[in-house]
């Protein structure tokens, strides 16, 4: 069994072009914080999204709750817990 009820950590999402909280569960279950802000954007973040294409020449868009970045961190963790030999409950 995991010695962890729930991890986060914070990293650059190039999607977004921003710092993203990511979310695991002993469960297996993840999330991104910043889904909520990048996912469903309101105007105001719209309109920041669109000002940096602008700046960084190419698109921005949240990848969803399925996004590569929150898998491979989350299997990361749980192959982690595997080398050392905790069996995941």
């Amino acid at each position: 069994m995991v010695d962890w009820q729930v991890t986060a950590t914070t990293i650059y999402c190039d999607a977004v072009d921003d710092e993203v909280t990511l979310l695991v569960n002993k469960d297996g279950s993840a999330q991104c914080i910043s889904y909520q802000r990048y996912g469903e954007p309101d105007k105001e973040t719209v309109k920041l999204m669109k000002k940096k294409e602008s700046q960084l020449k190419r698109h921005l868009a949240c990848e969803g709750p399925e996004c590569y970045r929150l898998t491979q961190y989350r299997d990361k963790l749980f192959a982690e817990e595997a080398r050392r030999g905790t069996k995941v409950e």
